[in-house]
Order: structure tokens, then sequence, then C-alpha cells
């Protein structure tokens, strides 16, 4: 079986990881960790980066930095994974979910003035696929409203938009380093600062609720509990090998790129004959091959065609459930308008492999793939 993943190593972590442990430190915000922040800040030009076990603890921090109170509402949309209502439901908040548009699958920024009532604290958008929403126009909406904007840029390391790395356009953003994406620590992530204005209050969420980090560089005498806040470190096993990895990340980049772009030619005929819809990539988004992924005719097709490439020794996966028709996002969230183009791309949408090492595979997934689409 030809699986739907599969982990890239550089040849560097193990070595890494071996070396945390000769330094005698573990635990959090050690050397690798100061490393990756330091490639984080230079690569995407936050203002501040920290590093975090998880994104969705990257989504909790920002969570916390809004001061979102019970009843406040953050519109999103459905189309994402749970941890970016979660986040916010965790403070009380109310998700919002607005429809997505069919080009990118990103959420429609024309809805999104429509979502908005007294009680809209802030916009949290996710850049699917690592394709960048359109941003000029949320962020204006979010100006002219006084909302604050999240960018959950789980899949977005190495895309840009209009030249902005993604996850730095908006107040705050979140990576995700998980073993699904591009750049990896098995499991990890990152809260991203656009500006100085957030940045201490994070390291102090970050730590606890606590100033240990403005007391290990000497800014005060001894630490102390100051905040809200809860461990978001991740240690330094986690760090070395992600920074590994981030070594690599134009060559990572590269690799994939060329493994997408090959997917793409591949599926021009098919989408020429009407059997299938490839991904859309407006002028001005850079995207990093997180995916590659086709929108068959409809839910009957779509499970038929992951069946027949199982049979054929191919792995291919659906996609997110919408968290509006979820227990959960009924109950703890509502919707504005219609979900239509959501609904619709969650039965369509079928993902391929795309993992570093599957190149001399891809005629074996071609033929399978052109024979469960005939």
């Amino acid at each position: 079986m030809i699986p739907f993943n599969k982990p890239y190593m550089t040849g560097r972590e193990l070595w890494y990881i071996a070396q945390a442990h000769s330094k005698g430190h573990l635990s959090g915000d050690g050397e690798f960790t100061r490393k990756c922040h330091a490639w984080l800040e230079s690569q995407t030009r936050a203002s501040k980066a920290l590093l975090t076990h998880s994104c969705t603890a990257a989504l909790e921090m920002a969570a916390l930095l809004l001061d979102l109170e019970a009843g406040d509402e953050v519109i999103m949309p459905s189309y994402t994974f749970v941890s970016t209502a979660n986040a916010f439901v965790l403070r009380g908040a109310v998700p919002v979910f607005v429809d997505v548009r069919q080009d990118t699958l990103n959420i429609d920024e024309t809805l999104i003035e429509a979502a908005i009532t007294p009680r809209t604290k802030a916009i949290c958008v996710v850049h699917y696929a690592g394709v960048a929403c359109e941003m000029n126009v949320i962020m204006d909406i979010a100006s002219r409203h006084g909302l604050a904007v999240v960018e959950d840029a789980a899949q977005g390391i190495m895309s840009s938009y209009h030249g902005r790395p993604l996850g730095t356009i908006g107040d705050l953003g979140a990576l995700s380093f998980h073993e699904t994406k591009n750049i990896i620590s098995g499991e990890g992530g990152a809260l991203l600062c656009r500006d100085s204005t957030l940045a201490e209050r994070a390291e102090i969420i970050r730590e606890k609720g606590t100033n240990r980090s403005r007391f290990f560089r000497g800014q005060v005498d001894k630490y102390t509990w100051v905040d809200r806040g809860s461990s978001f470190l991740p240690g330094e096993i986690t760090a070395a090998f992600l920074s590994a990895q981030m070594a690599e990340a134009d060559e990572i980049t590269s690799k994939r790129m060329a493994i997408w772009d090959r997917y793409h030619a591949w599926a021009k005929s098919h989408e020429d004959a009407g059997r299938v819809r490839r991904p859309i990539v407006p002028e001005g988004c850079v995207q990093n091959a997180h995916m590659y992924y086709l929108l068959l005719p409809d839910l009957e097709s779509r499970a038929a065609f992951i069946a027949r490439m199982k049979e054929r020794g191919v792995q291919t996966v659906f996609h997110y459930v919408p968290l509006h028709s979820a227990p959960a996002g009924m109950e703890l969230g509502r919707t504005s308008g219609s979900m239509d183009v959501t609904n619709s791309i969650s039965d369509n949408l079928v993902r391929l492999p795309l993992w570093i090492g599957i190149e001399d595979l891809m005629d074996q997934v071609f033929q399978a793939s052109d024979e469960s689409l005939a």
C-alpha cells in the first residue's frame, strides 16, 4: 500500500536530539528552541515567534491574548479542523461559521460583514492547503469594525500572500509542525505575533502565566505568577528535531512543489473531461505544496474513487466533516447564511498521497487514479 503520508527526515534530526541531551537540557526553551525562534522570525518577519507543543496550543494562546469572554463571537469557516473552533470555545466564545469560496476553499470574504454582530470580537481565517485567504479585504473589514484577526496557518509554512508570509498578516498567527505537515516535529506548533504589543504577554501566557522569560533575560530579579496561562512549551527533543527540518525548509518545499506540479499536470486531462476539478491558486498567492486534492462530482463518486484506489494499493483520504454539522458545532456555534459550498466540498474532496520519497511511485499512483476515474 502506498501510504497517504510518510514523515520525512533530513538526516540530522537524531544527531540534534543527541546534542540536546548532551547539553543536559531537555525541557522547554533551550538552545534548539531559541534556534527555531530565530529561524521563524527571520523567515516570517514576525515580531515574535514562540514554539508551542501544537498548533492547537498556539490557537489557545491567541484566544487568551484576545481576552475573550463568554458570549463573544469569532467568525470562521466551518471547513476546518476542530481546533480552530475549540480554542475559542474554551474561552466561552461562540464560533460563527460562514461559507467558503468555490475556488480556494477558504473563507468567503464577501460573507464576513453579514456575520458581524455587536458581540463579534475577532475573525479567524484558515489558509486551506497553504493557499492564502483574501487577506487585504479581510484586514480592511477587521479595521473598519475594530476586530482582531487570527490566522490559522497550520498548513501555511513557506506560503505567502502578495509577498507576506502567512501567519504574519493578522494580529496573531498559528503554525503546525504535525507529522502530516511540510516541516515537522511529530507534534508541534508556533504562535506568531505581528507586532510587539502582544509579544510580552504571549511569553507570560506560554510560561504558565509567569514572567519567567523576563527573569532569565535578567529583566527582573525573580519571577512570579502575573497572568492567566498554561504550559504551552515543547521540550528540547521536539525543538531539536524541528531545527533540523527548518534548516532544509527550502529544499523540502522545492521537492514537494515538484510532486505537486506533476499531480497538477497529470490531472489536467481529467479536469478537461469533467471528471474532477483541480486546486486553484489565485494570483499573488505563493503556495507550499502542502497537499494535492481533487474535487469529484459527488459523494458517491468520491467514495467509489477512494475504494478503487485502495484496491489498487494507494491510500487516499477525504478531509473535514464541516464543524457546523458536527454535534458540538451545532451546540456551541451558529451559522451565518448558507453553507452550500462547504457542504459540497466536504462530500466531494479527496486528497492524494504527497510526501518526499513518493516520486518513484507516482506512475503507479497515476495509473491507479486513471483506472479509478474511468
